[in-house]
């Protein structure tokens, strides 16, 4: 290996270990904690302190991370650039008219989701006037098997799909949680003739959610929409009908827009 080859392997390993730090620190937030000092940012990222005190410097300057007092939090240049992902440009200006439809005809929360592994991962969310603070938050993650977002997209996913969740382990949430692999089939294999999906109670206590599926233009699940609400008020013989209603009319628009 000629000296100039060492040096761009070098250079190579230098910037893979300084994303890879980077990674660490930007993993260290989650909707918990938003904010954090630097010995907390320590703690959290797992990196020495001078690593983690150097790295995040950096970060500062190129504005991935904000720091307005002695706390730490993701800077307004992560928040430009995400907007560009095609699951926030694309499927969210799709989908939007109709969440903001679906809440105007139900009047609590409405949430849009995409499986992420074996989670569903919050794409956007509309709660008016009667906010759910035990609810994740956009860009936030819920259990698939226990949701109505996540079995919506379960019920028209590949068997391997399935597979995965149930082997990630179905711990109970509430005493009303589905943990059995037989029940959660049942319950997806019932899905498709009810024309949404439903919990009551199994993710958080007092509430409860209605979703449906959104399609593709090939048929293929992207996403799915919700309705979720203290479990007085989400009916799903009531909220049913105007999920299955909004979800065909956001498949339709998700999937000309991808032509």
């Amino acid at each position: 290996m000629s000296p100039s080859e060492r040096d761009d392997s070098r250079s190579d390993r230098d910037a893979t270990g300084g994303l890879d730090r980077a990674a660490a620190i930007l993993g260290a937030f989650d909707p918990s904690h938003r904010e954090l000092t630097l010995a907390a940012l320590v703690r959290r990222c797992g990196l020495p302190r001078s690593t983690t005190h150097r790295i995040a410097d950096r970060m500062l300057r190129l504005g991935w991370l904000d720091k307005p007092d002695d706390r730490y939090r993701i800077g307004h240049r992560l928040f430009e650039i995400s907007g560009l992902a095609p699951i926030r440009h694309e499927l969210r200006e799709s989908v939007l008219p109709f969440l903001q439809d679906l809440y105007a005809a139900v009047r609590t929360t409405v949430q849009l989701g995409v499986l992420h592994g074996p989670e569903v991962l919050i794409v956007e969310k509309i709660t008016g006037h009667r906010p759910m603070p035990m609810l994740s938050q956009v860009g936030g993650t819920i259990p698939t098997y226990c949701s109505a977002l996540g079995r919506a997209m379960l019920a028209y996913s590949p068997p391997e799909v399935v597979d995965e969740v149930i082997a990630a382990g179905l711990p109970p949430r509430t005493p009303r949680t589905l943990t059995s692999p037989a029940a959660l089939r049942r319950e997806l294999a019932a899905i498709p003739d009810r024309g949404w999906a439903q919990e009551r109670e199994e993710g958080n206590v007092g509430v409860s959610c209605v979703a449906g599926p959104i399609f593709g233009p090939l048929g293929e699940v992207v996403a799915a929409l919700s309705v979720t609400g203290p479990t007085a008020l989400v009916r799903p013989e009531r909220a049913g009908p105007a999920v299955q209603m909004a979800a065909a009319a956001a498949s339709r628009a998700s999937a000309g827009r991808r032509r």
